[in-house]
């Protein structure tokens, strides 16, 4: 292609006439004729070589680029950077005295808790003999009488026969031994208790029954005979029968009347005897027996209820209790020394 360039007019001269262009209306062929460079580039194989022509300085330039330069620096800085030895020491010296102390370490330190847990608990004096200890620390003293204590015989033997040790020392029996309770303690203590009694039954001041009756618990402490029942008895109990009318054991005004559960139905009557405040509690009544209410005056022997068996009770009886300036007293011995 490159060695037809003279022909490029006329065939183009040839072009512009079959398309209906004359003579005198074709252009001049000095204006359109090519480059011989571009006219030879036009090939497939050309165009590559010239790609490849003029990419290789731009390869040439960035591989310059990319290496560094060469300088001391670099070498001068890894050389400072090494660690500098001591005079003396070697580097496989230091891993092997980190196993020597690994292993050495667990035995030291059993070692060290075990002398501390000896010198913790045995005596300073176990290891020593008496003598030896008096000689180090000067105490002469005292190794004189260790040794006079070894070789001084005692001055006095007492003997005695089997027989006389034998008497001395009785062997004991399981027949010998008892067991007393709390209970039997008590009855021992409050059991033999007397706690008979006379009336006449009229006076200023009365017992809560016109006559005599019995009386099943007194003043003081007792094995309580119920649940909730308590084990220090603060009234006396009265036991004539269930259903036995109740009087008033002198003058006064009723201050409560009440349905409780420790009590059951019970009445608080406020009295002044021999100038003293005096109040007596009636207790376990009958439900609904009483008549009385809260600010009544009553009179001695006046009817305040029924005997029962209401509140924490174990059968009918009456709870009595005496508390003068509001302090409970027995009121057995109470109404032995006031009453008629």
């Amino acid at each position: 292609m490159a060695g037809r360039p003279s022909e490029a007019p006329s065939s183009i001269t040839g072009s512009l006439e079959s398309l209906g262009f004359s003579d005198r209306e074709a252009p001049s062929t000095e204006a359109i004729v090519l480059p011989a460079a571009q006219v030879a580039a036009t090939s497939r194989r050309a165009l590559r070589e010239a790609e490849r022509a003029a990419a290789a300085p731009t390869r040439r330039s960035q591989r310059a680029s990319a290496k560094p330069a060469r300088s001391a620096k670099p070498a001068r800085a890894a050389r400072a950077a090494r660690p500098t030895m001591r005079h003396g020491s070697h580097p496989s010296r230091v891993p092997m005295l980190r196993r020597v102390a690994r292993r050495a370490l667990p035995p030291t330190v059993m070692l060290a808790v075990a002398g501390l847990l000896i010198g913790t608990t045995v005596p300073a004096n176990a290891l020593f003999r008496p003598g030896e200890v008096a000689e180090a620390t000067g105490l002469t003293s005292l190794a004189t009488v260790a040794s006079a204590a070894k070789t001084t015989e005692p001055a006095q033997v007492l003997e005695m026969s089997a027989a006389a040790t034998t008497a001395a020392a009785p062997a004991a029996t399981r027949d010998d031994w008892t067991v007393t309770s709390y209970a039997e303690i008590l009855r021992a203590k409050y059991g033999n208790r007397d706690f008979t009694y006379t009336t006449t039954g009229t006076g200023a001041v009365r017992w809560p029954f016109p006559f005599a009756t019995t009386i099943s618990s007194g003043y003081g402490d007792r094995v309580a005979p119920c649940r909730g029942c308590s084990s220090y008895h603060r009234g006396t109990d009265f036991t004539p029968g269930y259903g036995t009318p109740i009087q008033a054991v002198a003058d006064g005004v009723v201050s409560d009347l009440q349905e409780g559960w420790s009590y059951g139905t019970h009445v608080f009557i406020d009295h002044v005897i021999n100038g003293q405040k005096v109040t007596t509690l009636y207790a376990h009544m009958e439900t609904g027996s009483s008549p009385l209410v809260p600010g009544q005056e009553v009179k001695a022997g006046d009817f305040v209820g029924l005997v029962g068996n209401t509140g924490a009770s174990t059968g009918p009886h009456l709870h009595l209790e005496v508390r003068l300036d509001g302090v409970p007293v027995d009121p057995f011995a109470w109404l032995t020394q006031n009453a008629s």
